[in-house]
């Protein structure tokens, strides 16, 4: 009896659930200047590691800044993929940060941190 029930218990198909981790963790890769969702892993890690994804990189005085492709979508809360970053290394607003969703964007988020870095100088 307790076979039979194992083997009906093993034997019945089994339904997969999206973990909500895996759905906030999710890679991206750039065809041209848009991000596609990629779901192969190995594909996405591939890509990431050969591909170029500066989109900026401006240096003022002893800072730089730098607006890349993330790769993952860092949106923890309900709202748009948040895809790229720009971030500060050095002067007096190093480690300033802020993200986006499109390359557009970055690229508007990058000029608007130079102009704060110019300001602050």
């Amino acid at each position: 009896m307790a076979k039979q029930l194992k083997r009906r218990l093993h034997d019945r198909p089994r339904k997969r659930t999206h973990h909500p981790v895996e759905e906030m963790m999710a890679n991206y890769m750039l065809e041209g200047h848009k991000p596609k969702k990629e779901p192969d892993v190995i594909k996405w890690a591939k890509w990431f590691e050969k591909t170029n994804r500066r989109v900026k990189e401006s240096y003022i005085g002893e800072a730089r800044v730098s607006t890349v492709f993330l790769g993952i979508d860092h949106q923890f809360i309900k709202g748009p993929p948040l895809l790229f970053e720009t971030m500060v290394f050095g002067g007096v607003l190093d480690e300033e940060q802020d993200r986006c969703s499109t390359w557009e964007e970055a690229e508007k988020m990058h000029d608007a941190m130079v102009k704060r870095v110019k300001e602050k100088k």
